[in-house]
């Protein structure tokens, strides 16, 4: 069965939040929530076919929880699927309790079918959107939710309060089990097939074949401000998204605040969050939102559909506005690879104010990001359908991240098991290079390994994600689990040590939890490596993190109980 129309989450936020607001009480009282996440397979239907798929609660999407900073969750995962399985709660910082956050045979081992394992854990000192998902190869597809984090008691938003508000999740719908499509293209060598349908809170949108019936329809009352709360839950696309003759003003990204500012059209990378406020002050009638894909690799496939959903005007009895029979109004959404507008949308988030960003760098990491080739014994084999009888792969600093299947880096390093990794993750690339230029074939195959970075407590870093010409240049987001980090530059072709610092944002940069690292060029960031524990750091393109496009951090303790990992739960999975 289907998950309730998502547009009903409206009433009850508004509800919550006016409760939160009816104490002029300056104190605040944090609340537990207890909740059971049952994963099993249940019939879908989408695009006139019907599907067995990978249901929370027999909910697609997944249940959206509504906490408040500084609330605790309790939220028992049962596995009745046929899959190993985990729980990732994408952008909570999970400070000294790695246990909680999910990535399969990183922090924890996998919940076997027939399993449980109860997720605790507390948000601190975040607000806005995040969002939860499965972290067990392409179970995200369909197993994810929204995470809403409301102000404390007696706080408010930092902008006009809006009358109402929605989450709204823009994800990708395949034809057929994603979990096929992926070990498919696991024992081809090849690219994945791409997704046959982009979807808004589940549903493709009138557009796409027996769709129209199920389009999600947000409604609004003439000059009200509503909040819309937009996630991008896709498994392998950045998109565009805009609403008809509304302006939207950005408010929040990654549960973090912006300063505001005005636009037509936002560009969201997956695993991101964006929080905008848009005012019913148009005609009364129907307006499509709608979304599609920002595509930057070159001469690779891409599902080139649009989704939609409808912002549809109400009168204040309830009853619908002028126009109702009519066809919405459709937005002009950018072309697929107009990079300029994306990447002047991402130059316009900045934080409200000054915020404390590292000035002082203990540690200066320079990572290559993007793709890469691995040669066969027997090109054009059936194991070897990638470009040149070659089989795809990916890598940071020419290393192709490989997963263990034995044990968790997290339990592996918690216990002292030796053989699971190493800690020579290279700094910098083994070999510089022009790496948006021309180049050699011979830097084409990255080296398969487990290798882990090691930070000292407390260290201060620095980090430039440099992306490559090889196979193609490509914006890959890049998430960081366990923090969030200050963007503090960005720029085109390769990163310049000595003249790029001098002009990065060191008084107000954006706070996120994942960014791109610019088509052909670069983005650096900075964080204090004060969260102790080993954590995942992928491309959330997740085509690209099974190839290898990822590495882990290991943040070692720092002095006392307060600086250091807590220990293990005791249902914690095993292998």
């Amino acid at each position: 069965m289907d998950s309730p129309n998502l547009a009903n989450f409206s009433m009850r936020s508004c509800l919550l939040f006016a409760t939160l607001l009816v104490s002029s009480v300056s104190f605040s009282v944090a609340e537990v929530h207890f909740h059971e996440f049952v994963i099993q397979a249940r019939p879908v239907k989408r695009l006139c076919r019907t599907h067995s798929t990978i249901t929370v609660n027999g909910q697609f999407p997944g249940p959206t929880l509504a906490v408040r900073d500084g609330d605790s969750l309790v939220i028992t995962a049962i596995n009745r699927a046929r899959y190993n399985v985990t729980l990732h709660w994408h952008g909570v910082r999970q400070l000294r309790n790695p246990w909680a956050d999910g990535p399969e045979y990183v922090t924890q081992c996998p919940i076997q079918p027939g399993g449980t394992y109860t997720y605790r854990f507390t948000i601190q000192n975040q607000e806005g959107t995040l969002w939860w998902h499965a972290h067990s190869k392409w179970l995200r597809a369909t197993v994810y939710g929204a995470l809403i984090i409301f102000p404390k008691l007696g706080s408010h938003y930092p902008f006009p309060m809006p009358k109402r508000e929605f989450p709204l999740l823009l994800g990708e719908w395949f034809d057929r089990n994603p979990m096929d499509v992926l070990k498919q293209a696991l024992f081809t060598g090849a690219a994945p097939n791409v997704s046959d349908a982009y979807t808004i809170n589940g549903q493709p949108g009138d557009l796409y074949r027996c769709s129209s019936k199920g389009t999600a329809v947000f409604p609004a009352i003439p000059g009200e401000t509503i909040l819309l709360r937009i996630i991008n839950a896709a498994l392998n696309q950045e998109l565009f998204f805009s609403v008809a003759n509304h302006q939207m003003t950005v408010v929040g990204v990654d549960a973090a605040y912006t300063r505001p500012f005005a636009t037509n059209v936002i560009m969201i990378g997956p695993g991101q969050t964006t929080n905008v406020l848009i005012t019913a002050n148009q005609a009364p009638g129907r307006y499509y939102m709608a979304a599609r894909a920002y595509d930057t690799a070159q001469n690779a496939a891409f599902d080139n559909t649009t989704t939609t959903a409808i912002l549809q005007y109400i009168s204040t009895s309830g009853s619908g506005g002028q126009g109702q029979s009519s066809r919405p109004i459709l937005p002009i959404l950018p072309a697929y690879n107009d990079t300029t507008t994306a990447t002047a949308f991402t130059a316009s988030l900045r934080s409200p104010g000054k915020i404390n960003v590292p000035t002082q760098i203990d540690e200066n990491l320079f990572f290559t990001v993007g793709l890469g080739l691995l040669n066969c014994s027997n090109p054009n084999s059936p194991r070897c359908q990638g470009p040149n009888g070659t089989r795809f792969a990916a890598s940071v600093n020419n290393v192709s991240f490989v997963f263990p299947t034995t044990n968790s880096l997290m339990q592996a390093y918690y216990q002292g098991v030796p053989g699971v990794f190493t800690t020579d993750f290279p700094p910098v690339p083994p070999i510089p290079f022009n790496y948006t230029g021309n180049v050699s074939r011979g830097l084409w195959q990255p080296v398969k390994a487990t290798k882990l970075y090691k930070l000292k407590y407390g260290s201060r870093v620095q980090l430039v994600f440099q992306d490559t010409s090889i196979v193609t240049t490509e914006d890959h987001p890049m998430h960081l689990h366990g923090y969030s980090f200050a963007v503090v530059g960005t720029g085109f072709g390769n990163f310049d040590p000595i003249n790029d610092p001098p002009k990065f944002n060191l008084i107000d940069p954006p706070l996120r939890n994942t960014i791109g690292s610019t088509p052909g060029g670069w983005a650096a960031i900075r964080f204090v490596a004060d969260n102790p524990g080993v954590w995942l750091m992928h491309c959330h393109i997740d085509a690209h993190l099974v190839i290898g496009l990822g590495m882990s951090f290991l943040v070692e303790n720092g002095v006392g109980e307060l600086q250091s990992v807590i220990p293990p739960p005791p249902d914690l999975p095993r292998c």
